[in-house]
Protein backbone atom coordinates (compact mmCIF):
# COMPACT_ATOMS: atom_id res chain seq x y z
CA UNK A 1 0.00 0.00 0.00
CA UNK A 2 1.22 3.69 -0.66
CA UNK A 3 2.16 4.98 2.12
CA UNK A 4 2.88 9.19 2.54
CA UNK A 5 6.30 10.84 3.20
CA UNK A 6 7.07 13.29 5.59
CA UNK A 7 9.52 16.09 5.32
CA UNK A 8 12.10 17.93 7.49
CA UNK A 9 10.45 21.26 6.24
CA UNK A 10 7.23 22.63 8.17
CA UNK A 11 4.90 24.31 5.85
CA UNK A 12 6.10 28.17 5.92
CA UNK A 13 3.82 30.59 7.51
CA UNK A 14 0.90 32.00 5.58
CA UNK A 15 0.98 29.63 3.21
CA UNK A 16 -1.42 25.90 2.55
CA UNK A 17 0.19 22.95 3.36
CA UNK A 18 1.87 21.58 0.18
CA UNK A 19 -0.32 18.58 -0.25
CA UNK A 20 0.93 15.18 0.51
CA UNK A 21 3.39 13.29 -1.48
CA UNK A 22 3.07 9.43 -1.35
CA UNK A 23 5.65 6.98 -2.19
CA UNK A 24 4.41 3.43 -3.71
CA UNK A 25 4.29 -0.03 -2.78
CA UNK A 26 7.28 -2.11 -2.79
CA UNK A 27 5.79 -4.06 -5.87
CA UNK A 28 5.15 -0.79 -7.52
CA UNK A 29 8.24 0.85 -7.03
CA UNK A 30 9.95 0.58 -10.35
CA UNK A 31 7.08 1.91 -11.87
CA UNK A 32 5.70 4.26 -10.09
CA UNK A 33 7.91 7.58 -8.78
CA UNK A 34 6.01 8.77 -6.47
CA UNK A 35 1.77 10.37 -6.04
CA UNK A 36 1.08 13.70 -5.59
CA UNK A 37 -2.24 14.97 -4.05
CA UNK A 38 -3.05 18.77 -4.21
CA UNK A 39 -6.13 19.85 -2.49
CA UNK A 40 -7.13 23.58 -1.97
CA UNK A 41 -11.12 23.14 -1.69
CA UNK A 42 -12.23 25.10 1.16
CA UNK A 43 -9.60 27.69 0.65
CA UNK A 44 -9.43 31.18 -0.23
CA UNK A 45 -6.71 32.18 -2.45
CA UNK A 46 -5.68 35.13 -5.04
CA UNK A 47 -5.13 34.58 -8.38
CA UNK A 48 -1.30 34.48 -8.37
CA UNK A 49 -1.24 32.06 -5.54
CA UNK A 50 -3.33 29.42 -7.47
CA UNK A 51 -0.54 29.90 -10.05
CA UNK A 52 1.84 26.49 -10.05
CA UNK A 53 5.30 26.20 -10.68
CA UNK A 54 6.88 22.80 -12.21
CA UNK A 55 10.23 21.80 -13.33
CA UNK A 56 11.20 20.26 -16.81
CA UNK A 57 11.34 16.18 -15.73
CA UNK A 58 12.07 12.92 -17.76
CA UNK A 59 9.20 11.51 -15.28
CA UNK A 60 5.63 11.53 -17.26
CA UNK A 61 2.67 12.15 -15.41
CA UNK A 62 -1.18 10.71 -15.07
CA UNK A 63 -3.30 13.70 -13.21
CA UNK A 64 -7.16 13.16 -12.00
CA UNK A 65 -8.85 16.51 -11.39
CA UNK A 66 -11.40 15.67 -8.80
CA UNK A 67 -12.54 19.21 -7.77
CA UNK A 68 -11.62 22.33 -10.32
CA UNK A 69 -9.45 22.56 -12.94
CA UNK A 70 -5.98 23.46 -14.21
CA UNK A 71 -4.85 26.20 -17.75
CA UNK A 72 -1.75 25.72 -18.97
CA UNK A 73 0.04 29.40 -18.99
CA UNK A 74 1.85 30.15 -21.92
CA UNK A 75 4.54 32.87 -21.34
CA UNK A 76 6.17 35.53 -24.15
CA UNK A 77 9.57 33.62 -23.71
CA UNK A 78 11.49 31.01 -21.45
CA UNK A 79 10.68 33.26 -18.03
CA UNK A 80 7.57 31.64 -16.10
CA UNK A 81 4.61 33.92 -15.91
CA UNK A 82 5.09 35.95 -12.35
CA UNK A 83 1.01 36.37 -12.58
CA UNK A 84 -1.86 34.97 -14.62
CA UNK A 85 -2.30 37.85 -16.18
CA UNK A 86 1.44 38.33 -17.58
CA UNK A 87 0.41 34.89 -19.71
CA UNK A 88 -1.99 33.45 -22.63
CA UNK A 89 -3.96 30.59 -20.58
CA UNK A 90 -4.89 27.02 -22.60
CA UNK A 91 -7.23 24.82 -21.33
CA UNK A 92 -5.94 21.37 -21.08
CA UNK A 93 -7.45 18.99 -23.01
CA UNK A 94 -9.46 16.93 -20.56
CA UNK A 95 -10.06 16.54 -16.41
CA UNK A 96 -7.88 13.40 -16.99
CA UNK A 97 -4.61 14.50 -18.76
CA UNK A 98 -1.25 12.54 -19.27
CA UNK A 99 1.81 14.41 -19.43
CA UNK A 100 5.21 13.28 -21.11
CA UNK A 101 8.56 14.18 -20.24
CA UNK A 102 8.88 17.76 -20.10
CA UNK A 103 12.30 18.91 -21.20
CA UNK A 104 11.77 23.05 -19.71
CA UNK A 105 9.59 24.26 -16.54
CA UNK A 106 6.47 25.11 -16.83
CA UNK A 107 3.13 27.16 -15.03
CA UNK A 108 0.06 26.33 -15.00
CA UNK A 109 -3.29 27.77 -13.20
CA UNK A 110 -6.39 26.51 -11.45
CA UNK A 111 -9.94 29.25 -11.96
CA UNK A 112 -10.87 28.48 -8.50
CA UNK A 113 -10.01 25.43 -5.94
CA UNK A 114 -8.82 22.29 -6.86
CA UNK A 115 -8.42 18.58 -6.11
CA UNK A 116 -6.10 16.46 -8.15
CA UNK A 117 -4.31 13.79 -7.91
CA UNK A 118 -0.97 12.85 -10.10
CA UNK A 119 0.60 9.46 -10.77
CA UNK A 120 4.29 10.52 -11.61
CA UNK A 121 5.71 7.47 -13.80
CA UNK A 122 8.79 6.15 -14.77
CA UNK A 123 8.87 6.82 -18.72
CA UNK A 124 9.78 2.92 -19.56
CA UNK A 125 7.16 2.00 -17.36
CA UNK A 126 4.39 4.20 -19.09
CA UNK A 127 5.85 2.68 -22.06
CA UNK A 128 5.43 -0.96 -20.95
CA UNK A 129 2.54 -0.62 -19.39
CA UNK A 130 0.54 1.13 -22.58
CA UNK A 131 3.23 0.85 -25.35
CA UNK A 132 3.13 4.51 -25.66
CA UNK A 133 6.85 5.72 -26.37
CA UNK A 134 7.84 8.56 -23.90
CA UNK A 135 9.69 9.88 -26.70
CA UNK A 136 6.25 10.59 -28.95
CA UNK A 137 4.73 12.74 -25.59
CA UNK A 138 7.84 14.71 -24.45
CA UNK A 139 6.40 18.45 -23.93
CA UNK A 140 2.86 17.26 -24.72
CA UNK A 141 0.00 16.82 -22.50
CA UNK A 142 -3.01 14.74 -24.19
CA UNK A 143 -6.45 13.63 -23.25
CA UNK A 144 -5.67 10.00 -21.24
CA UNK A 145 -9.30 8.77 -22.23
CA UNK A 146 -8.07 8.71 -25.47
CA UNK A 147 -4.21 8.19 -25.65
CA UNK A 148 -4.33 4.95 -23.07
CA UNK A 149 -5.83 1.70 -23.85
CA UNK A 150 -9.36 1.08 -23.52
CA UNK A 151 -8.79 -1.04 -20.33
CA UNK A 152 -7.53 2.33 -18.46
CA UNK A 153 -11.34 3.14 -18.75
CA UNK A 154 -12.22 0.80 -15.85
CA UNK A 155 -9.12 2.57 -13.66
CA UNK A 156 -10.54 6.32 -14.17
CA UNK A 157 -13.81 5.40 -13.01
CA UNK A 158 -12.75 3.80 -9.43
CA UNK A 159 -10.39 6.41 -8.72
CA UNK A 160 -13.24 9.09 -9.29
CA UNK A 161 -15.71 6.74 -7.74
CA UNK A 162 -13.43 6.33 -3.99
CA UNK A 163 -14.46 8.41 -1.24
CA UNK A 164 -11.42 9.89 -0.30
CA UNK A 165 -7.45 10.13 -1.44
CA UNK A 166 -6.41 6.80 0.64
CA UNK A 167 -9.52 4.77 -1.27
CA UNK A 168 -8.45 6.40 -4.69
CA UNK A 169 -4.47 5.15 -4.32
CA UNK A 170 -5.71 1.81 -2.93
CA UNK A 171 -7.86 1.34 -6.25
CA UNK A 172 -4.55 2.68 -8.52
CA UNK A 173 -2.34 0.78 -6.94
CA UNK A 174 -4.52 -2.92 -7.06
CA UNK A 175 -5.31 -1.75 -10.70
CA UNK A 176 -1.18 -1.28 -11.63
CA UNK A 177 0.33 -4.06 -9.58
CA UNK A 178 -1.10 -6.97 -11.89
CA UNK A 179 -0.37 -5.04 -15.24
CA UNK A 180 3.00 -4.12 -13.78
CA UNK A 181 4.31 -7.54 -12.86
CA UNK A 182 2.42 -8.87 -16.09
CA UNK A 183 5.22 -6.50 -17.97
CA UNK A 184 7.80 -5.33 -16.01
CA UNK A 185 11.69 -5.49 -17.51
CA UNK A 186 14.03 -8.07 -15.54
CA UNK A 187 15.82 -7.07 -12.88
CA UNK A 188 14.53 -3.26 -12.62
CA UNK A 189 15.27 -1.65 -9.34
CA UNK A 190 13.17 0.85 -7.45
CA UNK A 191 14.52 4.07 -7.40
CA UNK A 192 13.82 7.85 -5.58
CA UNK A 193 16.66 9.36 -6.67
CA UNK A 194 16.81 10.75 -10.50
CA UNK A 195 20.78 10.54 -10.90
CA UNK A 196 20.73 6.86 -9.38
CA UNK A 197 18.22 6.28 -11.90
CA UNK A 198 20.21 8.09 -14.92
CA UNK A 199 23.03 6.17 -14.00
CA UNK A 200 21.09 2.94 -14.25
CA UNK A 201 19.51 3.91 -17.24
CA UNK A 202 22.97 4.33 -18.94
CA UNK A 203 24.55 0.94 -17.35
CA UNK A 204 21.63 -1.15 -18.92
CA UNK A 205 21.50 0.74 -22.45
CA UNK A 206 25.38 -0.40 -23.16
CA UNK A 207 24.79 -3.82 -21.80
CA UNK A 208 21.66 -4.54 -24.07
CA UNK A 209 22.74 -7.01 -26.89
CA UNK A 210 21.02 -4.87 -29.23
CA UNK A 211 24.19 -2.88 -30.38
CA UNK A 212 26.73 -1.10 -28.25
CA UNK A 213 27.57 1.92 -30.03
CA UNK A 214 27.65 5.33 -28.40
CA UNK A 215 24.98 6.37 -31.25
CA UNK A 216 23.01 2.95 -30.65
CA UNK A 217 23.12 3.71 -26.93
CA UNK A 218 21.97 7.09 -27.01
CA UNK A 219 19.31 6.42 -29.48
CA UNK A 220 18.20 3.49 -27.13
CA UNK A 221 17.83 5.90 -23.96
CA UNK A 222 15.87 8.45 -25.79
CA UNK A 223 13.79 5.38 -27.03
CA UNK A 224 13.09 4.63 -23.25
CA UNK A 225 13.14 7.92 -21.73
CA UNK A 226 11.78 10.21 -24.08
CA UNK A 227 15.07 12.50 -23.93
CA UNK A 228 18.91 12.45 -24.45
CA UNK A 229 21.54 10.98 -21.97
CA UNK A 230 23.12 14.10 -21.44
CA UNK A 231 19.87 16.45 -20.59
CA UNK A 232 18.70 13.81 -18.08
CA UNK A 233 22.36 13.82 -16.73
CA UNK A 234 21.79 17.76 -16.17
CA UNK A 235 18.21 17.10 -14.90
CA UNK A 236 19.91 14.63 -12.41
CA UNK A 237 22.51 16.81 -10.85
CA UNK A 238 20.14 19.60 -10.66
CA UNK A 239 17.90 17.50 -8.59
CA UNK A 240 20.75 16.70 -6.53
CA UNK A 241 21.72 19.93 -5.80
CA UNK A 242 18.01 21.26 -5.23
CA UNK A 243 18.28 18.99 -2.52
CA UNK A 244 21.58 19.71 -0.98
CA UNK A 245 20.28 23.39 -0.76
CA UNK A 246 17.79 22.01 1.30
CA UNK A 247 19.62 20.66 3.70
CA UNK A 248 22.40 23.86 3.53
CA UNK A 249 18.95 25.92 4.28
CA UNK A 250 18.12 23.90 7.39
CA UNK A 251 21.96 24.25 8.54
CA UNK A 252 21.63 27.45 8.42
CA UNK A 253 24.41 27.66 5.85
CA UNK A 254 23.80 28.66 2.17
CA UNK A 255 27.08 28.99 0.45
CA UNK A 256 26.21 29.19 -3.60
CA UNK A 257 29.78 28.80 -5.00
CA UNK A 258 30.53 25.77 -2.34
CA UNK A 259 27.06 24.16 -3.59
CA UNK A 260 28.12 24.71 -6.90
CA UNK A 261 30.92 22.97 -6.83
CA UNK A 262 29.73 20.48 -4.75
CA UNK A 263 26.85 19.42 -7.35
CA UNK A 264 29.78 18.87 -9.60
CA UNK A 265 28.93 22.26 -11.58
CA UNK A 266 32.07 24.76 -13.03
CA UNK A 267 31.89 27.68 -10.92
CA UNK A 268 28.68 29.85 -9.35
CA UNK A 269 27.55 30.75 -13.17
CA UNK A 270 27.15 26.97 -14.70
CA UNK A 271 25.06 26.24 -11.67
CA UNK A 272 22.38 29.69 -12.22
CA UNK A 273 22.35 28.68 -15.71
CA UNK A 274 21.55 25.00 -15.47
CA UNK A 275 18.84 26.07 -12.28
CA UNK A 276 17.39 28.52 -14.97
CA UNK A 277 17.30 26.65 -17.75
CA UNK A 278 15.57 23.65 -15.21
CA UNK A 279 13.35 25.40 -13.21
CA UNK A 280 12.85 29.32 -14.84
CA UNK A 281 14.32 30.56 -11.54
CA UNK A 282 17.90 31.73 -10.56
CA UNK A 283 18.91 29.47 -7.27
CA UNK A 284 18.21 32.28 -4.67
CA UNK A 285 14.84 32.87 -6.26
CA UNK A 286 14.07 29.61 -6.56
CA UNK A 287 14.68 29.32 -3.13
CA UNK A 288 13.00 32.29 -2.02
CA UNK A 289 9.88 30.79 -3.85
CA UNK A 290 10.34 27.61 -2.16
CA UNK A 291 10.28 29.76 1.40
CA UNK A 292 7.59 32.36 0.91
CA UNK A 293 5.55 31.57 -2.56
CA UNK A 294 2.25 29.55 -2.78
CA UNK A 295 3.04 28.70 -6.51
CA UNK A 296 6.25 26.96 -5.57
CA UNK A 297 4.10 23.71 -3.55
CA UNK A 298 5.46 21.17 -6.12
CA UNK A 299 8.97 22.13 -5.03
CA UNK A 300 8.03 22.02 -1.03
CA UNK A 301 6.15 18.37 -1.93
CA UNK A 302 9.33 17.42 -3.18
CA UNK A 303 11.04 17.88 0.17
Amino acid sequence: MASPCHSAFATPAGLLPSGVLWRPAPALASCVWAYMVRNTVGHTLQPAQRMNHFPASPLCSLTWWIEGEALTLLGDDDTPPRSPDAATPQALPSRWVLGGPQTGPGTSWNPGPVHSLTVVLMPEALQALTGLAPADLTDQFVDAHQALPSAWAALHSQVLAAPDDAARLQALEAALDPLWQACRPAALPAMHRMSDWVAHLAQRAATSHSGRSLRQLERRIKQWAGQPLRDLQVMGRSEQAFFDVAAAHLRGDVNWADLAVAAGYTDQAHFCRVTRRITGFSPEALRQGVLSGEAFWPYRLWL
